[in-house]
């Protein structure tokens, strides 16, 4: 009878111990689930840059919800027979058991259709673009990723089909606008109207610094230069009054440009089976390739993110700052496309020259 109490006792305890079990698990299931689905997300961006530089079709797949359910369960049975004096066959049983299971529901979603046109087809929004060099961005991180041209003035693009050769003012515009950026020179701000609202770029001499950069701002884009403030529209050519017009990448526009940059094999490209990007010295100069991808038999452990891509492995090294600044900066250019206001279509402007 003594072994008895004993197990029913611990039972007990068991089921005390276990009858609260979900603000246990917050803390670790919570960061666990964030960790996974960050790293998942970042192999998920590598591995389609490489699927665009292999020319195969880029496949996003979404975690929309993540359900974990716990349930914890025990039992207690006792039992014993008691017999007449002398016979010796009196006898106590006496069992316990628990029973515990973790069944979480991951939900994963596709993009495409609609979304995925939206998503990755549709150009980036200007205000987007501008809040993030608002935020604290590099102007000429941003412009370097985000832009095609400004006031006719043409990005560099490596990708096949339609590669460009940046224009010099457009490197030196990027530069000017970083430098006046960390001057307090140059800014963005958003003026309403009745029907709409318009955002503004000004320019101002804060300082004795700011004032040669403001000047050569308005020089590159042709402004009044006397303005301090300009309408930012969307599309290639401004308005004879003022305006700057920019004309911004889609998120596919943005892959197909830095998978171009990504290292490969040579046997792959002597064999035609990628695209040999043709960049001049000056390019290399002005536009150097902001994400590093490596290749090899095995990547290193503490790798940033890493794929295994045509029996081949590609990463992104850990101590490379510039390529992970700039894998986060596409992870998060996504989100400037989803809910979005559509962009105007851009009229068809020849320029007289």
């Amino acid at each position: 009878m003594t072994a008895a109490i004993r197990v029913i006792c611990v039972s007990v305890l068991l089921l005390t111990g276990c009858a609260s079990i979900g603000p246990t698990t917050v803390a670790r299931d919570r960061f666990d689930y964030v960790t996974a689905i960050s790293d998942s997300w970042k192999r998920q961006a590598l591995l389609n840059l490489l699927k665009v530089r292999y020319a195969d079709a880029p496949v996003f797949m979404d975690v929309t919800s993540v359900i974990s359910a716990y349930s914890v369960g025990a039992d207690v049975s006792v039992g014993g027979q008691v017999a007449q004096p002398g016979r010796g066959d009196a006898f106590v049983s006496a069992g316990a058991g628990a029973q515990y299971a973790d069944k979480p529901t991951i939900t994963y979603q596709p993009l495409s259709g609609d979304k995925f046109a939206r998503s990755l087809m549709a150009p980036m929004p200007i205000t987007g673009i501008l809040s993030l060099i608002q935020a604290g961005y590099p102007a000429d991180l941003v412009l370097r990723i985000c832009v095609n041209s400004i006031n006719g003035l043409e990005n560099d693009f490596g990708g096949p089909g339609n590669p460009r050769a940046g224009s010099p003012k457009f490197y030196e515009l990027m530069t000017a606008l970083r430098q006046s950026q960390a001057a307090g020179g140059a800014g963005f701000r958003t003026r309403s109207t009745k029907d709409k609202q318009t955002v503004v770029m000004f320019l101002r001499a804060s300082s004795n610094e700011a004032v040669p950069l403001t000047r050569r701002i308005r020089e590159l884009l042709g402004l009044d230069p006397a303005g301090y403030e300009f309408t930012i529209v969307y599309g290639s050519f401004p308005e004879p009054d003022g305006e700057i017009a920019i004309l911004s990448r889609s998120i596919l526009q943005v892959m197909i440009d830095f998978a171009a940059q990504i290292d490969v094999p040579a046997s792959d490209i002597a064999e035609g089976r990628v695209y040999r990007p043709q960049r001049t010295a000056d390019q290399e100069r002005m536009f150097p390739p902001l994400l590093m991808v490596r290749t090899g038999a095995s990547p290193p452990d503490d790798a940033h993110a890493a794929v295994r891509y045509r029996n081949q492995w590609f990463w992104v090294d850990d101590r490379d700052q510039q390529s992970k600044v700039t894998l986060s900066f596409l992870m998060m250019a996504f989100s400037l496309t989803e809910g979005a206001p559509a962009q105007p279509a851009p009229l068809v402007t020849i320029p007289a020259r």
